[in-house]
């Protein structure tokens, strides 16, 4: 599967910021149907590439977005990613049922510390199975990581097949930065996406992302952004 925005829609970033850079992020543990229904709302009103939700509310999403070109993203894995690989397996299976059009999954940071590599690729491999030609994007937790913690993490993303690497949760002790982003950009390519992600809640730091190489951006700021 090609990147999502290595196609150009970059090129024009300080003059605008296209609304199909962003996913329209809404994860929060308290999050209510009201404020979900709210970001659907907004994603479909602004055009945006999806909405990210838990998988709890993917099918109610799916019919919220039914027939608006918004896709439905359900993190998986999600916050921490130290679950068993079949959980994960199960999680994103689950969720493609309820509707999900992408999946991003958190890989298993202590594992990949500890250099088990495979263990870490058969997890992500395990997810992709699953996904078949379903995006998937694979979030590193470049906070966690050390420069060539990230630069691993991303070549085993893309050994396993997955099509995009993701910076961050949102929910560990650092958030997307524009270095990282150029990192794993570096590492990975053109044509495999990135997504950058945690923090970026203006229009200045998103358009520092995709200037760095972002092909997709998660926030749950995007109408700010936009507007």
């Amino acid at each position: 599967m090609p990147a999502a925005g290595m196609d150009g829609r970059i090129e024009n970033v300080e003059k605008k910021m296209d609304a199909k850079l962003f996913d329209h992020t809404i994860l929060k543990a308290d999050a209510t149907k009201e404020a979900v229904k709210k970001v659907c709302d907004e994603a479909k009103e602004y055009g945006f590439m999806s909405v990210c939700v838990n998988g709890f509310y993917t099918s109610y999403v799916a019919k919220q977005l039914a027939g608006s070109g918004v896709k439905v993203c359900t993190v998986v894995g999600f916050p921490l990613g130290q679950m068993s690989p079949s959980a994960k397996a199960a999680e994103a299976e689950i969720a493609l049922k309820d509707g999900a059009d992408e999946i991003d999954m958190v890989i298993n940071v202590g594992a990949l510390k500890d250099g088990l590599y495979e263990t870490v690729l058969e997890d992500i491999r395990g997810v992709k199975k699953i996904c078949k030609e379903v995006c998937l994007k694979v979030i590193i937790e470049t906070c966690l990581l050390t420069r060539e913690e990230k630069i691993k993490a991303c070549q085993l993303a893309r050994d396993a097949g997955a099509d995009f690497v993701k910076t961050s949760t949102g929910f560990s002790n650092g958030g997307a930065k524009a270095e990282d982003v150029k990192l794993m950009r570096e590492t990975v390519g053109p044509k495999m996406g990135v997504k950058a992600s945690g923090g970026i809640r203006d229009k200045e730091t998103a358009m520092d992302m995709a200037k760095a190489g972002a092909s997709r951006l998660g926030t749950s700021a995007t109408v700010a952004i936009c507007s």
